[in-house]
């Protein structure tokens, strides 16, 4: 059975940006408001961090719903997992995401700065500094057979559509701009030799959601 590498949801502005500058503790999105850009998806029903009842349905729904559905495997950047810049200082520290990460499945961190692997709840996560076509090699091995999902930012996504290694992606698309970050693109057409692409918009949110998959 073919393992994909997929993107799913990840969020960037008008101008192509999936972040914002300045990244910190405090700030994970940097300058960027991450309930404005990711406010599609917080709306939703089936937003996993929701506490009480509501949302909408539909199609935005369905890709908050769809999130984890056949995904054996994560693959990330340093940033994703912490805004610490350089060696690490404190194996104490172990992401944003608390004592029960949302991935449920090893997560490979592509970081220059290697230290041992953890597990926290059902997620653990390992350190590599190996190359994309290394690192997705070793995602599909630990996969279960289930497809890897490339989860960001963007700066790391745009290093595996390089290589060519990619399958499907969606990118939603805010209608906001930043001016300047993390780029995943200056267009969307940048791909349009790899990949057929369908462009849907979302019904309250006026996000426009870019479904790509290979020729």
């Amino acid at each position: 059975m073919t393992q994909l590498l997929r993107v799913q949801n990840f969020t960037v502005s008008n101008d192509g940006f999936g972040a914002g500058d300045g990244q910190s503790l405090e700030t994970p999105f940097g300058h960027a408001d991450p309930r404005e850009l990711m406010g599609w998806a917080v709306s939703t029903a089936s937003f996993p961090n929701r506490t009480g009842p509501g949302g909408s349905r539909g199609l935005e729904d369905y890709f908050t719903r769809d999130f984890a559905h056949g995904i054996g495997a994560e693959i990330m950047g340093a940033h994703k997992f912490s805004p610490y810049r350089g060696p690490w200082a404190d194996h104490e520290w172990r992401g944003w995401w608390g004592d029960v990460p949302p991935f449920h499945t090893p997560v490979f961190v592509m970081t220059h700065h290697l230290r041992p692997s953890f597990a926290l709840a059902d997620t653990t996560f390992h350190f590599t500094d190996d190359q994309p076509a290394v690192v997705l090699e070793r995602a599909r091995a630990a996969a279960g057979g289930q497809d890897v999902r490339l989860g960001g930012g963007a700066t790391i996504i745009r290093s595996f559509l390089d290589a060519d290694l990619v399958d499907t992606l969606h990118v939603a698309v805010h209608p906001g701009e930043l001016g300047s970050g993390a780029r995943l693109w200056e267009s969307p057409d940048e791909l349009a030799d790899r990949f057929h692409l369908e462009v849907v918009t979302g019904p309250t949110s006026g996000v426009r959601h870019h479904l790509f998959w290979r020729r």
